[in-house]
């Protein structure tokens, strides 16, 4: 399907975002043309308060630096209050639990809930109960506000999805898995080039293959020859990279020499934080050739444009 024949009707039929896989083609490109409308509003200075006050929370049991300030500063801009909600593992061994702190924020007029490090499985029970929007801002299964932003943003580049060629090399993170089946569902060409022992989860390339073929091997050349797109990821976020991973990895690193492979003008695209000098070199993740800035600033507009259309 060909995002530029699509006609947005700005409604979702999905009242979660969890994971990108439950979402249709379709859904996507809802999100991608709200948020294509939204950054338009933005840089017009246009009035965007159409959350009129509701309260979205925020549950983030992992830090956050660029998530946590696009969502605060995105809905105050649509108008909405922003509550951050305490999470301590002591809480957690105590009693608490995700369903409860679910259904009583809804009794206070909460209007949506983020997440970001909640596990997967008490998400999926959290939706099963609740009355209001939960978005999943990243876990250990899945990232789609990134892979959202990511599609917007190759989208804003190239023109175009359908059979642009997206190369993703390194280790296999839940960004990857997000981006893998977004990319996919939106007819782009995709490879994946990963270490056998750090590669994405078989059963998430099987997910992703029910939507689209695409390549994986364990040569990063073979993944980004003629390619349009190179990502990659941080290696570790929270810790250094032990030695043998980095060994690993090492074959995978984003230069001069394996960009050499891609195709005339290809882009870069890295969700950040990125050690220099690891996965990617200096020169190439902070060149002309970078959309990293883009990918952080449509960051913003690709949340509000999810809020405004989850909230109500």
């Amino acid at each position: 399907m060909d995002v530029n024949r699509f006609s947005p009707s700005y409604g979702l039929t999905q009242k979660h975002i969890t994971r990108l896989s439950d979402f249709s083609t379709e859904d996507i490109f809802e999100i991608l043309y709200a948020t294509k409308a939204m950054k338009a509003k933005f840089a017009a200075h246009e009035d965007t308060r159409i959350l009129n006050g509701a309260t979205v929370a925020l549950l983030f049991a992992d830090t956050s630096l660029r998530t946590r300030c696009a969502l605060e500063i995105g809905i105050r801009q649509l108008g909405g209050v922003c509550v951050n909600l305490p999470y301590s593992e002591n809480d957690m061994r105590a009693g608490e639990n995700f369903r409860d702190i679910v259904n009583v924020i809804a009794r206070y007029g909460v209007g949506a809930l983020v997440t970001r490090g909640v596990p997967q499985e008490e998400l999926f029970e959290c939706c099963s109960v609740s009355d209001i929007s939960i978005l999943n801002s990243s876990n250990e299964h899945a990232v789609p506000a990134q892979a959202l932003c990511d599609l917007y943003t190759i989208w804003e580049k190239k023109g175009k999805l359908e059979g642009v060629k997206l190369a993703y090399v390194g280790k296999g993170t839940p960004t990857a898995a997000s981006l893998i089946t977004g990319a996919v569902k939106c007819g782009m060409e995709v490879a994946v080039a990963t270490p056998e022992k750090y590669g994405v989860s078989e059963s998430t390339l099987d997910a992703a293959r029910q939507y689209g073929d695409f390549t994986t091997t364990v040569n990063p050349v073979e993944a980004v020859r003629g390619a349009d797109i190179v990502y990659t990821d941080s290696y570790g976020y929270h810790e250094n990279v032990p030695e043998s991973v980095a060994k690993a990895l090492l074959p995978y690193q984003v230069n001069n020499s394996l960009m050499s492979y891609a195709a005339h003008n290809a882009c870069v695209m890295h969700p950040l934080p990125a050690k220099r000098g690891i996965e990617v070199t200096a020169e190439i993740i902070d060149g002309k050739n970078s959309l990293v800035l883009e990918q952080g600033e449509n960051k913003l507009h690709t949340i509000k444009s999810v809020l405004a259309l989850l909230v109500k």
